[in-house]
Order: structure tokens, then sequence, then C-alpha cells
């Protein structure tokens, strides 16, 4: 025994001691935590920390290539979506990689546990003290007087020179939380003025008068063309993400649908799934009002189609992504997962590490891969990003909006639809324009001109892609109506068009629409949409961009038009 002690012993000191391993180069870094955050002392040394690190990934070009291979309309593979061990195979990382990262942990004693389904994800727990040695970091709390929030971060952290290439990154260091958007993306309703349409135009377009001041289900019915008819597909499922102990209440529902669609039996109910310790209370007082209007305003809309509750615990094994990406592990992990999954929470994008932002982006074009549409409210502080209240000379983008892999959701009011204000949208700094949207975005640069020059990043990928109404939108939360707004509105409005297309899709035996970017900047996809050509998103102490012809960084290409998206798509 003692024999082999000295051996195992002599093995790690080899190890710890080689040269790779005692090169280490700075890995990620930033100069300044970001605006709100103060930086304050040293880290208690045997404050346990839970990191999280991501293994590189195989083919992420193979991947992508597939992606838009079955999500672009006139490819050969249009529709033949890919399986889990397919998407899996592009993901799983080398067996060199996995090889010597367990041997750079197990030298430092670390035992680390696999929380991917493709195993490109590693987790461990480790005292500051040890963080700090093993990272040449420096993890400092830094705090936040607005909300109180108190994080514990390093501003830069290192890694073997060996481990360059295998290694993508390690988390939480350099990733902030962004207090604020912690919070729902539900803003208090703000009465616009706005011309009343005269009764000729209402009755021309059949939206009742009363949609001017409440939007209802009715009122979606109208403006989009959306049927009441039953869906037939029990295969087609719509996901509604949850966070932050927000509960979908079944009771509330029931008033809703007895209020708003006396059509649909009252006693439709949604499917629950959990992580990370989630639940679902059903007492009255803990209904909470994102959670509702994404529950309401799915199964309200998309009638008939089944709708799933996820809702992510505060046990999350992603760090301060809050569940953002357990979420998206969870659904990798099933052989069906949803094909529309709606989600109305996000932060800015300036508070995470790109390498953490690529992280997440890339699991949306896994699970894009799969064939499940992914949309997310665009934000609510216009040009300001996400519930912001402090804006720097620069507009703030939001995140996930600027990833490429999934569709951003910007919002519109008004019976005659216009911008609403609070809709953010703008430009990534993280990622590049992707080609789908390329003569979009040029050609409203072009007549955008001067305006906002040195504002935002004018290569990078634009958002929101759609919008859809997002002011005064009718919900029901502890038993009674109020008006809620915000593009948390306008994402499960849309995600309810999509999933009743799907319907319409499978029972005509064809594919669920997947990724949906590709085939709304098509020349069919766009002109199924209403383009929304009047209004503006202000912030940083100017108006925003405007919005104009075409797409545009308030409402994308535009709202839903169900007849014309039912031709889009072939039916």
């Amino acid at each position: 025994m003692r024999t082999g002690f000295y051996l195992l012993a002599a093995f790690v000191t080899a190890v710890a001691g080689s040269p790779a391993f005692r090169n280490m180069l700075v890995h990620e870094q930033r100069s300044a935590a970001p605006v709100g955050f103060v930086k304050g002392t040293a880290a208690p040394a045997a404050k346990v920390l839970n990191l999280r690190l991501a293994l590189k990934q195989s083919d992420m070009a193979g991947l992508e290539k597939a992606l838009f291979d079955v999500s672009t309309p006139g490819s050969a593979l249009y529709g033949q979506h890919l399986t889990k061990e397919e998407v899996e195979a592009f993901v799983a990382p080398a067996a060199e990689t996995v090889s010597l990262v367990q041997e750079w942990l197990a030298a430092n004693d670390i035992t680390a546990k696999t929380i991917s389904p493709a195993g490109d994800w590693l987790q461990f727990s480790i005292p500051v003290s040890q963080a700090n040695t093993l990272l040449q970091a420096d993890f400092t709390v830094f705090d936040h007087p607005e909300t109180g929030t108190q994080l514990t971060r390093t501003l830069a952290y290192s890694i073997p020179a060996a481990l360059q290439g295998h290694v993508d990154l390690i988390h939480p260091t350099i990733t902030f939380d962004n207090p604020l958007a912690n919070l729902p993306v539900v803003s208090s309703p703000k009465i616009l003025k706005e011309a009343i349409p005269d009764a000729a135009e209402l009755e021309s377009r059949a939206v009742p008068a009363s949609c001017a001041t409440k939007v209802t289900p009715a009122c979606l019915q109208a403006f989009y063309g959306i049927p009441t008819t039953l869906a037939t597909q029990s295969s087609n499922t719509l996901g509604v993400s949850g966070f932050i102990d927000q509960f979908a209440n079944q009771a509330d529902l029931t008033t809703f649908l007895k209020s708003f669609r006396t059509d649909l039996s009252s006693t439709t109910k949604f499917t629950l799934q959990t992580l990370d310790g989630g639940s679902n209370s059903q007492t009255a007082s803990q209904a909470g009002v994102e959670a509702n209007l994404d529950i309401q305003y799915t199964i309200g809309v998309a009638s008939g189609v089944p709708t799933t509750f996820i809702s992510v615990g505060d046990n999350f094994q992603d760090g301060n992504l809050e569940g953002f990406l357990d979420i998206i592990n969870f659904l990798l992990a099933e052989t069906n997962p949803p094909q529309v999954l709606t989600t109305s929470y996000g932060q800015n994008e300036n508070t995470i590490s790109s390498a953490l932002a690529n992280q997440l982006c890339n699991a949306y074009a896994q699970l894009g891969a799969r064939g499940t549409s992914i949309l997310f409210a665009s934000g609510d502080g216009g040009v300001a990003g996400s519930q912001t209240t402090t804006c720097s000379k620069s507009f703030l983008p939001t995140f996930p909006s600027g990833c490429p892999f999934m569709t951003s959701v910007g919002a519109t009011t008004g019976t005659t639809e216009t911008a609403a204000t609070f809709s953010s949208g703008g430009f990534s700094n993280f990622f590049a324009r992707p080609s789908y949207q390329a003569t979009a975005v040029s050609t409203y640069l072009t007549a955008l001109g001067t305006t906002n020059s040195g504002k935002f990043n004018t290569s990078g990928r634009a958002f929101p892609d759609v919008s859809a109404q997002g002011q005064n939108v009718q919900i029901v939360v502890d038993k009674v109506t109020e008006s809620v707004a915000g593009t948390s509105c306008s994402s499960p409005i849309f995600a309810s068009v999509i999933s009743l297309l799907n319907d319409r899709l499978i029972a005509a035996g064809k594919a669920p629409l997947g990724f949906l970017n590709p085939f709304l900047y098509s020349a069919a996809g766009a002109a199924a949409l209403n383009d929304v050509t009047t209004g503006d998103n202000p912030g940083c102490g100017t108006n925003g961009f405007p919005a104009k012809a075409g797409w545009d960084p308030v409402t994308g290409l535009g709202t839903p038009n169900f007849a014309k998206l039912l031709t889009a798509v072939g039916l």
C-alpha cells in the first residue's frame, strides 16, 4: 500500500510539474467589471466555487453546415433534421482533449463530472484559494449597490499552454450577472398616444375597436389571421421556459380561458417538466406574472397544441447563466424535444464573456439542428439593452438575441401596428452578421445613413428578427385581470403561430420548421410578414433606431400573417 502511494504521488508530482502544465497563458480577461458593479475585497479563501469547464467541441463548423442544410428552403436536405446521436457526434470533444484535461485536473486532485449529453461540459468544486492558484486568478467580491447583489468573480484567469485549443472556457470567472435582467422581461404598461383608426378601417381589417387599448387572443386572431380551430397533431409540442421561481397557475389559466377563449375548454391544462430543483407552486399568491403570461398566450393562441411549462429551479449547474444552458442540455438529452421553445428572459450582452456566449449559442445550434424553433424576447430597454438603468456612450445589445442560431422577437403596439418604444434591437458585438440576413440588414444600413454613427457594430448580427404585439396585453394573475407590456408578450405570441404552422405541416406529412431564420429572411418568408415601418426604440440619450420598410432593428421583418405563412411553407 505504501509503495503504491509513493508511486501515485510521484506520478502526480511529475504531471503537475511538467513544463506543459507549468507554462500558463491568460485565457480570458476583461478590463473592468460591467457598469453598476464595484470591486470589493478579496473573496474568502475557503469559499467554494462551483466551476464549469467547456471542452473544445469537435466539429462545430460541421454542425453549423448541417444546421443550415436542414433549415434553408431549397436545400436538398431541408427539413431532414438530425437525430440526437448525429448532433452529439459533431459536438463530442476529441479523446485527446478529454484525456489531457482529465490529466490536468487529476494532477491537482480535482474530480469532475460530465453535465452535458455530448460530454463537452464538466463540473467541479474547489475553494477560492485553490482556484486562484490553479488559474492564476484573483477571485474578488464585486458589489452591485443598486440591487444589493454580490458576486465572486475574477477579471482574468489563465490555463496551461498545453490546454489551449482543448479548453474553451471556465465559468463563472469573468462573466457577471445582470441583476436587473433576472427579472421577467415585462414592463409596466404605457399608454401610447396613437391615432385610433376610424370604424371603416377597423371593419375592413376585422380588428375590434377595443384592441386599441386591450390586446386579447381575439385581437391577435384579427391582427394576424390566427385560426381558432384546434390543432390535431399530438406529436407537435410547444415548450415554455420558466425561471427564477416564476410559477404558472392552472386556476388563472382557467379564468383566462373563460374570459378570453370561451371556444376552448376551460379545463385545458399544460404539462410540467422540472430541472435543477424546479417546481410549480399552485398557491394563488405565488402565481408569476411572467409565467402566467407565457402560458396564457401559448395555450390561448396556439389552440390545441400540447404545451409544456419547463420550470428551471435555483440549483442550476451553469453558474450565473441562471439555467439558460441547463434547460438546453436538458432538452438535448431528450429523444423528442419540443418543436418550439419560447423564452422571455435575457440579459445584456456585455455582462458575459464572448466565449460563454458562443458556447450557449452553439447549444442553440444543436437544438435547432434537432428541429426545434428557439424564440426569445429581444428585451425591453430599447437600444439601452435589457431593463438597463445605466447606459454607456454605445448602444447595448441584448443576449441571446445576438446569437445567429435563434429567433429574436421584438414588440409592436396599436391597431395600426407601430414599433413599441421599449422594443430592444440592435447589433451584436460578439457575433458577426450571418449570411441569411446580409441583404436585408445592408439595405437598412444604407437607408439609415449616418444616424447613430459610432454607437453600434455595423458588422454585427442584427436583431430582432420578427415582432408581435407587446402593449396592453391582458392576462390573469391571482384571479385578477391586468394589463402588461413587453417583448415578453411578443415571443409566446409568435411562438404560437409557429406551433400552429407546425401542426399543419406535420398533418401533411412534412417536417416541422425547426431553425426559423433562413426561412424568415427568404423572399417567401419575408413576404409573409406584415412590415412595420413606423416608430423607434429610444435609449442612451438618442431616439434609437427608426423602423423602416423591410427589416429594421426595432420590429425585425415584421409581424405574422398566418395565411401567407401557410402558403410560404408550402401548404
